[in-house]
């Protein structure tokens, strides 16, 4: 059974509502109603006398439930979870045994604060929650508490696309941890990872495999658009006592909205930008003992020249070791977009390939000067259907299907939030979306 500390890490709650605001210690100011009570303010009772007239207690109350107070080995991923009743006013400030303020904001649940990275190993910090209700009386919480020492079993996150890369608008964001999480733990490892996008646009993360999570928005990302995504795990517990590493943080931008599309029945490529079609290609797919895969695919990697050798995976009778142009890799499998000088008097009218989009040499020279790794391509009408999993094949599951793959409940834009938010229309997406 895991400590207390690592549920600090699975905050539950509403949205806040109303005219009632947090301020994070001159760092955030938000909206917050709570219903929760207690208080250092008296209950109600006198707290103080002057000159023999009585003052009246703080109507509102404060109360920090975690860390509990003098509580040791806190993990450096802690946040401050608190309730408030009757207040219109409420701060959040933590300081380290200096008194050095550390900067954060509210959690998405509405209840906690986060630091803005994770705290040092080993020192000791103070926590103070300030209620303030509608008489101006401010009541207030305190907690101090000790980090845990540096653990020695920390799990890298990594990903894969790095600052200020250029993206086409089917670009999944990929992390990636050293070490698979166990599924108890990945609800905790998902509130930490927030995406922000401008203009904003929903999305959802969703679990591959128990190393590797990927975020996509609904429908592709907006032409142009700058998305931020953060994964706050550092000293967050993952399981068997192993704690993330380091926080993460990358900032990329996606490029125009070029979207390529393939019949089978026509045996053409259009391409379209920007939501205008721009040119029409012809193409020659899988023959029918190699087929093309039926799906929508995204372009993974580049190689203005290479060499496919199938002698391996085919044998020697229908294997070969071929010079390819302009390759734009699809599938895992095995399936490019590729310039085929050798079809091109069947291009347009019959199938030859081992599976992959063969072009002509100036159609394939002027696809790879166009394209972006990221960039779409969906292929109609062949007698094989992609297999999910079998490249970056996000886009050929449907949105129900891919918000199955999130550890947190998904929330529709607009909808009254349950315990567990997820996404939301807002700019930003994570902890709440």
């Amino acid at each position: 059974m895991r400590a207390d500390q690592d549920k600090l890490n699975r905050p539950r709650g509403t949205r806040p509502t109303g005219r009632r605001r947090v301020l994070a210690a001159g760092v955030l100011a938000v909206a917050l109603a709570f219903t929760a009570a207690c208080t250092d303010g008296g209950g109600g009772k006198p707290s103080s006398w002057q000159g023999g007239s009585e003052t009246p207690a703080p109507k509102a109350a404060a109360t920090i439930s975690e860390p509990q107070a003098d509580a040791k080995d806190v993990p450096a991923s802690t946040g401050i979870a608190f309730t408030t009743k009757d207040a219109v006013e409420t701060t959040v400030e933590l300081k380290d045994s200096a008194g050095e303020a550390v900067e954060g904001k509210l959690a998405a649940d509405g209840k906690s604060w986060l630091p803005a990275g994770a705290l040092k190993y080993g020192e000791t910090y103070t926590a103070t929650v300030t209620a303030t209700g509608d008489d101006g009386r401010p009541a207030t919480a305190t907690s101090t508490f000790t980090t845990m020492a540096k653990p020695g079993k920390q799990i890298r996150i990594s990903s894969f696309l790095g600052d200020g890369q250029v993206v086409g608008v089917g670009m999944p964001l990929i992390v990636k941890f050293s070490r698979a999480v166990p599924e108890d733990y990945r609800d905790d490892v998902q509130r930490r990872m927030t995406v922000t996008s401008t203009p904003a646009q929903e999305g959802i993360w969703h679990w591959v495999s128990p190393t590797e999570i990927r975020y996509r928005p609904k429908t592709f990302w907006k032409a142009n658009s700058k998305v931020s995504y953060r994964v706050q795990a550092g000293g967050l517990p993952m399981g068997d006592g192993w704690y993330g590493r380091a926080d993460l943080t990358v900032d990329i931008k996606i490029g125009p909205s070029l979207v390529m599309t393939v019949d089978n029945k026509t045996k053409r490529m259009t391409v379209t930008k920007d939501g205008k079609a721009i040119k029409t290609i012809l193409v020659s797919l899988g023959k029918k003992s190699t087929p093309s895969s039926s799906g929508t695919m995204v372009v993974i990697e580049k190689l203005r020249k290479t060499v496919f050798d199938t002698f391996e995976e085919l044998g020697p009778e229908e294997g070969y070791r071929t010079k390819i142009d302009y390759a734009q890799r699809l599938t895992w499998g095995g399936e490019f977009i590729h310039a085929a000088p050798w079809s091109e008097g069947q291009q347009g009218s019959v199938n030859v390939s081992h599976g992959c989009v063969n072009v002509s040499m100036a159609d394939g020279a002027w696809l790879f000067a166009n394209t972006r790794i990221g960039d779409p391509i969906t292929v109609k009408g062949t007698e094989r259907k992609l297999q999910n999993g079998n490249g970056w094949t996000d886009w050929n599951m449907s949105w129900d299907e891919y918000v199955k793959g999130s550890a947190l409940p998904y929330e529709e834009p607009g909808a009254e939030p349950t315990a567990d938010p997820d996404t939301t229309a807002s700019a930003t997406a994570g902890p709440t979306g």
